[in-house]
């Protein structure tokens, strides 16, 4: 029987979760199979191209528990598509005529790995499926298991991703402080730009969180720091349906009343037809290696302040984003009741020789299990049936529809 080895990689963008992976996928294996030896590819896919890896010692074993303390990745991350040959190259992660997809698997192949873990969103994981068939063509066995990280909640058919719920809960402790601004000028218009491409949940459950922190809060009658001023005034999401006009008469009224407005705007709301006006006038629009717009250069929090800031004769708007700092927390209590359960059966299925991403799986009732690969997919939209946001949105005061 051949020697196992284990790897692991983070990739992607960060989330609250991926130090606490990264430690409680060491913290088994030492329990479990403390013979098996640990490397880690710096910065995800670049670091198997470069060939650029650290090697987990014993001393790194005992203390891989303090990793549950901290955000970010203790072992790095980067965008790095293995079938975009081009942007490789461009990179100088691979020579002019070189497949990175087989370099990676020969590198994986010549390190004596056996077991890859991969952490990070549906194009991390399905690149690593990628990289299991090319070995399995080749007559080399490799067991992949990933875990799913997300702060988009996006993943098909996972009901919930890791680091997540921790987003939402940083997000709403930004937020708890940025809406004191409200008070800093006349007729204030903030919003409030969450993470989520195409995915509405982060939005939501940030507002939901947002809600909850501020609910119980007690104020001095007579003065301007009171229930209205922690108020959700609008939120906007993908997968929701509004018409600028009603809306922006609904909020002026507010403006008038209270002298301020609050919104909660997801990053993906109204994007394709930002990115539609764009491209109409001329203007290229920025992709990343795996063709998704760069939507850090979108700005939708400011497209959403320039519309309504006029309509609701607003003296002063402000846009702030709560994504860099909410997906570089360290895991919050639930999530990292999820990590554990997840990396516990990560390395169950890598030793049994199952492939696929851990999660609870939508399509068989929420059941824990290791997921096959072919199912995984992003995108997922955020249900908005779900009794939760009918409550939120109720509370907010706002009508709303789905999107078509």
């Amino acid at each position: 029987m051949a020697k196992q080895k284990v790897a692991m990689l983070t990739a992607g963008g960060l989330a609250p979760c991926l130090s606490s992976a990264v430690g409680g996928l060491i913290e088994r294996y030492s329990d479990i199979a403390p013979d098996i030896e640990l490397v880690a590819y710096r910065s995800g896919y670049q670091g198997l191209l470069l060939a650029d890896r650290i090697e987990i010692t014993r001393e790194m074993r005992e203390k891989a528990p303090l990793l549950h303390r901290y955000g970010g990745s203790p072992i790095g991350n980067s965008r790095v598509k293995l079938t975009n040959a081009a942007d490789c190259v461009k990179r100088g992660l691979v020579k002019e005529g070189e497949n990175p997809l087989r370099v990676a698997a020969e590198r994986l192949a010549k390190d004596g790995i056996t077991i890859l873990h991969t952490i990070g969103g549906d194009d991390t994981n399905t690149t690593a499926a990628d990289l299991a068939a090319y070995l399995g063509a080749n007559g080399y066995n490799l067991t992949v298991v990933g875990l799913p990280k997300t702060v988009d909640n996006d993943v098909v058919p996972i009901r919930q991703s890791l680091g997540a719920w921790t987003a939402a809960e940083v997000g709403a402790g930004f937020f708890d402080h940025v809406s004191n601004e409200q008070s800093a000028a006349p007729k204030t218009l903030v919003v409030h730009e969450v993470m989520g491409r195409h995915c509405g949940w982060l939005t939501a459950a940030t507002a939901r969180a947002y809600i909850q922190k501020t609910g119980g809060n007690d104020y001095v009658d007579g003065f301007m720091m009171n229930k209205q001023l922690k108020n959700i005034d609008g939120l906007y999401l993908p997968e929701l349906d509004f018409n600028l006009e009603a809306e922006a008469e609904r909020l002026k009224g507010i403006m008038d009343r209270a002298g301020f407005v609050t919104l909660f705007v997801s990053e993906g709301a109204c994007l394709d037809a930002i990115v539609a006006e764009r491209e109409a006038a001329g203007e290229t629009v920025k992709r990343d290696a795996f063709g998704h717009v760069k939507i850090d250069t979108i700005n939708v929090g400011n497209w959403f302040s320039k519309q309504f800031a006029a309509l609701l004769g607003a003296e002063r708007s402000m846009v702030q984003k709560s994504g860099y700092y909410a997906r570089s927390a360290p895991a919050n209590r639930d999530d990292l009741r999820l990590i554990q359960s997840m990396t516990d059966l990560a390395v169950e299925s890598a030793l049994n020789k199952v492939s696929g991403v851990t999660g609870h799986d939508e399509g068989q009732g929420g059941k824990l299990r290791t997921i096959e690969f072919p199912r995984i997919k992003g995108g997922k939209h955020f249900d908005t049936s779900a009794k939760w946001f009918g409550e939120v949105m109720d509370t907010i005061g706002q009508k709303w529809k789905p999107a078509a």
